[in-house]
């Protein structure tokens, strides 16, 4: 029996060395010392030797488990340190590699039609211009041809800071800034995108949405070019079969004026409910500039004409 048990220690000390886990080592701890291990099996047979040797046989297994659990101790420590440094080598970072760009999203769907009107316009010579959202009265309503007691404001319910100081209510004040700093120059070919601000708050309107404005001045400037350019805009973005049409329609600051429509893009003019079954939609507002606007910025409307148009950028992709 005494035998027994040191055979117990020599196998123990000859696999501990072997083990490369903590998983292997408690598979090992509860070979030898668990409930059914070799030596606990071997304490549990003690009943069976004689009185005298038990002392001696049971000193000798106390000092073996204590042994054992005392190697197992170590070899987890070890085990530990090994399993750490793994840990460490596979993270090792190489600062060499090309770093990885974060996502932070996408851009807004306004943003990206915004950004592909102006590209288009980019493509038909425009120039892409900015301007203040707090605007001067003057630029957004009197040099429009709306002076302060003209009836076409009240279109336009506005959010004033003082008398003479309002949120723009459109992005026109942009065309009529660049014809003063510009004039008497030739020609003038911009689109003014931004944000404006009206006190709209039904359900199909919103106190602040995006526009878009074109104006060109030149000599000899016809409503076929306005036309013109409108249709390859509408195509390139709705499609090449797409087919408008154009509505009088009154502006204070263009004459004549119209309403631009395009056939339906959901029944493709056939008549559906989008549309109304009119087969049309309108789309945005457009004109000649009015001779009394190019005359206040500084041209003379004998000489040079132009025109204008301004779409909503959230109609447009909506649709």
């Amino acid at each position: 029996m005494l035998d027994r048990i040191q055979q117990i220690k020599r196998k123990a000390l000859s696999e501990l060395g072997f083990l490369e886990s903590i998983e292997e080592l408690e598979g090992l701890r509860i070979r030898i010392l668990g409930k059914k291990g070799l030596l606990t099996e071997v304490l549990r047979s003690m009943g069976s030797i004689p009185a005298e040797k038990r002392p001696e046989m049971g000193k000798l297994a106390n000092e073996v488990r204590n042994f054992i659990e005392k190697e197992i101790e170590t070899q987890r420590a070890r085990l530990d340190q090994l399993e750490k440094e793994r840990q460490i080598a596979g993270e090792v970072i190489d600062v060499t590699l090309p770093g990885i760009k974060p996502l932070v999203g996408k851009r807004h769907p306004i943003t990206q039609i915004m950004d592909e009107i102006k590209d288009i316009f980019y493509s038909l010579g425009f120039s892409v211009i900015d301007g203040p959202e707090v605007e001067l009265d003057y630029y957004n309503f009197e040099a429009l041809n709306m002076p302060a007691d003209h009836p076409a404001r009240d279109m336009q319910d506005s959010f004033y800071i003082s008398e003479k100081v309002l949120l723009r209510t459109h992005t026109s004040p942009v065309q009529i800034r660049v014809m003063e700093e510009v004039v008497p120059d030739l020609p003038i070919r911009i689109i003014a995108p931004g944000k404006v601000f009206r006190r709209d708050d039904d359900a199909t309107h919103s106190p602040m949405f995006h526009q878009v404005e074109g104006l060109l001045v030149d000599k000899g400037v016809t409503f076929a070019d306005l036309k013109g350019t409108l249709l390859v805009f509408l195509r390139q973005i709705f499609g090449k079969d797409l087919r408008i049409r154009l509505r009088p329609s009154y502006f204070p600051f263009t004459e004549p004026s119209a309403e631009v429509d395009i056939s339906c893009i959901i029944c493709g003019g056939d008549g559906c409910r989008t549309c109304s079954q009119s087969g049309w939609l309108e789309i945005l507002g457009s004109g000649l500039v009015d001779p009394s606007v190019l005359e206040m910025a500084g041209y003379n409307p004998e000489e040079v004409s132009g025109y204008a148009f301004g779409m909503g950028v959230e109609r447009i992709a909506m649709l």
